[in-house]
């Protein structure tokens, strides 16, 4: 039996660029509240982390997709290799990057965080979901926990002792978590019964660590509907002693990829024994707590993408360097030229500089925002930067949701062309890229929920003030190369997409205001599209200016050259072939088209 071997690929020169280069993360370090970390503190840890992902990861990455997850007496299974993998997790340290001293962590920066998470989801998707899971759910209790949940559960859940999952779905309620019917009957000191069934829980039972803490959404008796009347409990599968807390197993879902994470149905108190804890001291918190957990857990889905987005693109990179056929274009006529690598042929290129593109420009886009997160926590007194800052994380989390994994899901297609018919193999990791980013765009909130979070809550929080400061930053920069020869058009654009932005915008205010409501969840997608380019073509164009100030001090043989001038590249590439196309959604949405909402139901087919 041949060894499993990694597959997995990360841009390491990339990584470093937008961390210290475009972001400068290394003016947050050295002081407060990351005094201990500083640039060459983050860049060993990344070099670390990469050779272990590689090492214990990326080998695990096709041998868990093709084993899966199986269900016996009641127990989930996880594929071989996975328990030595968790062992090595958190016996080296990787998911304590940036978790309090007090909890036994580095307290390093999110960004260090974020950029982790890139190079353990890009390794093993599947995998990581299982700490990345666990780290979500010691978060929400160090927030809301009372000291005694605190001291219980948080050292446990860091050191991989217990996991963790969030458990919202139910089965007639899907998306809809007000409509959720899982009761909660007290019993007294912050204890309940529970009874109910959860569904699509990820990681809701595996053979990894000694105890799963299940966070559970439900209502007790006298709550009111909807969500206001959600309640957080903490849920052991298993209770000290060791034995079972009436949490079940109800099956575990086959799907199209992530096959490697088990998927549960989860029968809460069948036999009228589950206990679980009020996180906290009040009920009735339990939206709002748990949305403490979902809107890091959006970021990292974000990070899912691009960490196995960038190995599809990097996978078929070295194909195409690598793969010999046809002549070049220049000697199309010619039977007896010779075969050239497929990275010679013009549409190849174009599928590579796409996904070029797409790929650094949604790093670019993640590490923005964790950064932002990082200049919140850094802002000490500063009252005004602290609000510029989370203003501008709150803005960008359904984009960095969203966007990252739609395109993420792209360019695992993208890359499948790039192979032809063998990039539709198993003997290339690409095609399981594709299907393991599909679901990226579903969970923790659809898409289309991202997008009408960003239309109706984010463009309007502080008075708008958000999303002006957002169009004066990106104005702001486009003002810095309209002049410059090389930038000039790609500028214009810049600026036309912004302004179609806001223009977008407020259109969506005249629909709230004038009783065209049906007009928002149909224009909302594209919007969020319109918004995530324009981020996207600006940071793109940013990271090309600073690569321009970097070519001009280089000597002609410097082996940076290459890596700056494909950032003009990439930026160009984006700004003509994406970017353009903002002020033409704009148009499009202006239109007001409502022929979804008019066509009749039975029209749509009549089978």
């Amino acid at each position: 039996m041949s060894q499993p071997i990694n597959r997995y690929k990360a841009d390491l020169r990339d990584i470093r660029f937008v961390l210290f280069e475009q972001f400068k993360l290394q003016d947050l370090l050295g002081k407060a509240p990351y005094a201990n970390w500083g640039q060459e503190e983050v860049a060993t840890v990344l070099e670390e982390l990469y050779g272990w992902a590689k090492e214990q990861l990326g080998p695990l990455n096709a041998t868990g997709d093709a084993a899966g997850c199986t269900l016996e007496a009641g127990k989930i299974k996880t594929p071989p290799g996975f328990k030595e993998a968790w062992k090595s997790l958190y016996d080296v340290g990787w998911r304590r990057l940036s978790v309090p001293e007090k909890f036994g962590g580095q307290e390093g920066p999110f960004t260090l965080h974020a950029v982790s998470e890139e190079i353990m989801c890009g390794a093993n998707a599947a995998f990581n979901m299982y700490p990345a899971l666990t780290q979500g759910v010691a978060d929400v209790i160090q927030e809301f926990g009372t000291p005694e949940q605190l001291a219980a559960y948080c050292p446990k859940l860091h050191d991989g002792t217990y996991a963790g999952t969030m458990c919202l779905t139910e089965p007639h309620a899907g998306s809809d978590v007000g409509s959720a019917t899982t009761k909660a009957f007290p019993m007294g000191g912050g204890k309940y019964k529970l009874k109910g069934t959860k569904i699509f829980i990820s990681g809701g039972d595996q053979d990894l660590s000694k105890n799963i803490l299940h966070l559970v959404l439900a209502r007790t008796e006298d709550a009111p509907a909807g969500t206001k009347g959600l309640s957080l409990f903490v849920v052991p599968r298993d209770r000290s002693d060791g034995t079972s807390n009436d949490v079940q197993v109800g099956s575990i879902e086959h799907k199209m990829g992530i096959k490697a994470s088990s998927t549960a149905v989860l029968n809460f108190g069948e036999n009228d024994n589950c206990i679980g804890e009020l996180v906290g001291t009040e009920e009735q918190k339990g939206m709002s707590q748990m949305f403490h957990l979902m809107n890091y857990a959006r970021i990292g889905v974000g990070v899912q993408g691009l960490g196995v987005a960038s190995s599809a693109y990097l996978n078929a990179l070295e194909y195409a360097k690598d793969r010999k056929q046809g002549p070049s274009i220049k000697q199309w006529k010619d039977a007896a030229a010779p075969r050239v690598p497929i990275i010679e042929h013009p549409d190849v290129r174009r599928m590579l500089l796409d996904m070029k593109a797409k790929v650094e420009g949604i790093r670019a886009l993640i590490i923005k925002l964790a950064v932002h997160i990082d200049k919140v926590n850094a802002a000490g007194g500063d009252k005004t930067a602290a609000e510029y800052h989370q203003g501008q994380v709150d803005l960008l989390v359904p984009l960095v949701k969203a966007y990252g994994s739609d395109t993420a899901f792209q360019v695992c297609v993208t890359a499948i062309q790039t192979l032809g018919g063998a990039g539709f193999l198993k003997d290339y990791p690409i095609e399981q890229y594709a299907r393991d980013s599909k679901i990226f765009s579903i969970y923790e909130g659809t898409n289309h929920i991202q997008a009408l979070d960003l239309v109706g809550r984010k463009l309007g929080q502080r008075g708008g003030a958000n999303l002006q400061a957002f169009i004066k930053d990106v104005q702001a920069f486009a003002a810095t190369i309209k002049d410059d020869a090389t930038y000039r058009d790609a500028a214009a654009g810049l600026s036309a997409a912004a302004e179609a932005v806001m223009g977008t915008a407020m259109r969506f205010l005249g629909w709230f205001g004038g009783g065209k409501m049906e007009m928002v969840p149909l224009a909302a997608n594209r919007f969020l599209e319109m918004m995530s380019e324009t981020a996207i073509g600006w940071l793109l164009l940013e990271q090309a200016a600073i690569g321009e100030k970097a070519l001009a001090t280089l000597a002609a043989d410097h082996p940076d050259r290459a890596f700056y001038t494909g950032k003009r590249y990439a930026a160009l590439f984006y700004a003509a072939n994406v970017l353009a196309t903002v002020p033409l959604k704009a148009a499009q949405i202006g239109k007001e088209d409502r022929t979804p909402v008019e066509i009749p139901t039975e029209a749509f087919a009549t089978v």
